[in-house]
């Protein structure tokens, strides 16, 4: 096993899905299938308005044949392991970049590496990228120069065979188990908010507290237990009597983002006042946060009661 990277573009020309799946050409197979049953981060490169960076980690489950191309592969993400970082982490560190193997000796970038689709990442890369993603998980997750490390001994490179001889066993499991312990309702929670503006897709209404907490909630699509992601696709923000409803099956969305109301519900009337004058629901200003049609499709087949 070991840790990488996937380079993900928003507009990837590949059959992606990077909650659920990453498609990739038959010769990144040998690499790839070193990260089965361990962990990658998502890179986002400069195409398609990417920031250089990583925004994500997940964890692979399998890799498999495209039954559909067969030229192609596809990584299949382990259920509920995807979570986007709270905060986006640059390539680039005030010393170097976050991928010390990005590095030349002369201390430029790597221009070849880094063009590489998907590509090995060291254990001390990964944790320290990941401690930057998460920033409130700061005293859980060991430190880069608290792994193990002797100082006399030359940096790590992490394409060499013997790099992950530095880094103990168990320090790969607490890495494992960190993970595993951080907040993902926080997370998730803090990314809807955040792209909805803190208002209520359905009412329309922005309703602060005393305390400055917005009195909204951060309802999933398609729920956790039906292995629905915490990602914001699968995600809205709702007042509490109306994500009660949506849970339900009272309120849905088309793939539009029309307003549906169910005829089961005892006093239509009501509910129809509850809705926002235009009929469809507040979507993120930026369109690849929108609600997913594959998730909305799941909410209006198994939950909304026509």
């Amino acid at each position: 096993m070991a840790k990488g990277v996937f380079v993900h573009r928003a507009d990837s020309k590949y059959d992606d899905f990077p909650e659920e799946q990453y498609q990739f050409p038959k010769r990144y197979l040998k690499r790839a299938k070193r990260f089965e049953n361990d962990w990658v981060l998502y890179y986002e490169p400069r195409g398609g308005g990417g920031r250089l960076g990583y925004n994500a980690i997940a964890k692979i489950e399998a890799i498999e044949p495209d039954t559909l191309n067969e030229d192609m592969y596809i990584a299949r993400i382990a259920p509920g392991t995807f979570l986007s970082f709270e905060e986006f982490v640059s390539f680039r560190k005030d010393n170097g970049f976050m991928e010390s193997d990005l590095r030349k000796e002369d201390g430029s970038l790597n221009a070849g590496l880094i063009q590489w689709a998907i590509r090995p990442i060291s254990d001390a890369d990964f944790n320290q990228i990941v401690l930057q993603g998460f920033p409130e998980e700061t005293d859980m997750l060991p430190r880069a120069d608290a792994l193990g490390r002797n100082k006399d001994l030359p940096a790590w490179d992490g394409l060499s065979e013997d790099a992950s001889g530095f880094i103990h066993e168990s320090e790969r499991l607490r890495v494992e188990q960190t993970i595993s312990r951080i907040p993902r309702d926080r997370v998730f929670r803090k990314h809807v908010l955040d792209a909805y503006d803190r208002r209520c897709a359905i009412t329309g209404l922005q309703l602060i507290n005393g305390g400055g907490r917005a009195e909204v909630e951060a309802a999933h699509i398609k729920p956790v237990a039906q292995h629905g992601p915490d990602t914001v696709r699968n995600g809205i923000a709702l007042s509490g009597t109306v994500h009660w409803m949506f849970d339900r099956g009272l309120i849905s969305l088309s793939d539009d983002l029309d307003i549906l109301i169910s005829r089961q519900v005892n006093d239509p009337i009501q509910i129809e006042r509850l809705v926002n004058s235009s009929g469809r629901a507040f979507a993120p200003e930026n369109p690849s946060l929108r609600p997913h049609p594959k998730f909305l499709g799941w909410h209006r087949d198994n939950c909304f009661k026509v």
